[in-house]
């Protein structure tokens, strides 16, 4: 395997990309361009490939086939010239140190960094650059590995899990500072397991199942890839065996007496789920949204529903040294 130029226009460009681990087949066959600009949500379940994929992209694993080019570069050639900044789910900071200290220690690798004080400022933390690393609470210390990853102003940036450990407060702060970064027409590809942030915050939604690209689209082409409606309600008693077998009904979510099904025909469900189960009551009909047609398209409920939409959806649209912070993959 070579990382070669695959397409020089792109800030990403994987081609074929495939890695076993034993009999475990973590990528297989992902093809993705990502234009210059964009930002894009890198979604799916556990296991479903997302950090062996971000890994290949980043040369921390090298693919068993295909191609990784980053602004027409190999990856490892990428990371080396500061042209990737990566925030990843681990990687200790240093204890004894100050935050201004860590990020002056990885500027210090960069050949063209940002003032310590300025990539402090981006990640919203300035008011913490006196603080040791040891005194910092989870959220925080994922604000500095943020700082981390925009120390070395890159053209690229790629967060992996940015916001796990943060409360809603930090996630918020971080958000309003990625919105900056991403004004200036900065790339961004970032995975995440809060749906309402891919809604909220992507151009582009990329869904990923058992190695696989399912779905790749704008949130709303995403949306439209899984057609019917969502009927929730309260049904006591509630049996997602029994719920799966009402007419209308594509797949069942069942969490206590609370239920979600997913219809093809969301009238016939209703009268059957109101025939069935008659003390059913708190009844809402709604069209799908982001997390449904996630839930749907990975085969995460009762149906699979993922049948032809790889190809609707993936066929038109194109799209500091990093060692240091990069944790195990959590997510082969």
């Amino acid at each position: 395997m070579t990382e070669t130029t695959v397409r020089v226009g792109a800030a990403v460009a994987l081609r074929g990309l495939r890695k076993r681990f034993g009999e475990v087949r973590a990528v297989d066959g992902v093809d993705l361009l990502i234009s210059p600009g964009e930002v894009v949500a890198l979604l799916g379940p556990n296991g479903a490939g997302k950090s062996t994929t971000v890994d290949m992209l980043l040369g921390l694993t090298r693919p068993d086939e295909g191609d990784v080019a980053v602004f027409g570069r190999g990856a490892r050639e990428a990371v080396a010239d500061g042209v990737v900044g990566a925030m990843l789910q681990s990687g200790a900071l240093l204890d004894d140190v100050t935050v201004a200290e860590v990020v002056g220690l990885v500027a210090a690798l960069h050949r063209e960094p940002l003032p310590v004080r300025e990539a402090l400022a981006r990640a919203g933390i300035a008011d913490l650059a006196d603080r040791r690393c040891a005194k910092l609470s989870g959220g925080q210390k994922q604000r500095v590995r943020f700082a981390l990853a925009l120390v070395g102003d890159p053209d690229l940036l790629v967060l992996d899990e940015p916001t796990v450990a943060m409360d809603v407060e930090t996630r918020r702060q971080f958000w309003q500072s990625m919105r900056a970064y991403t004004a200036t027409g900065r790339t961004v590809l970032f995975a995440t397991h809060y749906l309402e942030e891919a809604e909220e915050y992507a151009d582009r939604v990329v869904l990923m199942r058992a190695g696989r690209v399912v779905a790749d689209g704008s949130v709303a082409q995403v949306r439209a890839a899984v057609s019917g409606r969502t009927l929730r309600a309260v049904v006591p008693g509630a049996r997602e065996h029994d719920l799966a077998r009402l007419p209308g009904v594509r797949s069942v979510d069942v969490r206590g007496d609370r239920v979600a099904l997913t219809c093809g025909d969301s009238d016939t469900a209703l009268r059957a789920l109101l025939a069935a189960h008659p003390a059913a009551h708190d009844i809402e009909i709604a069209a799908l949204g982001l997390e449904d047609a996630f839930l749907a398209l990975t085969g995460a409920l009762t149906g699979d529903l993922t049948g032809d939409l790889t190809g609707d959806l993936t066929g038109d649209l194109t799209g500091a040294p990093i060692a240091a912070l990069a944790g195990e993959d959590t997510d082969r």
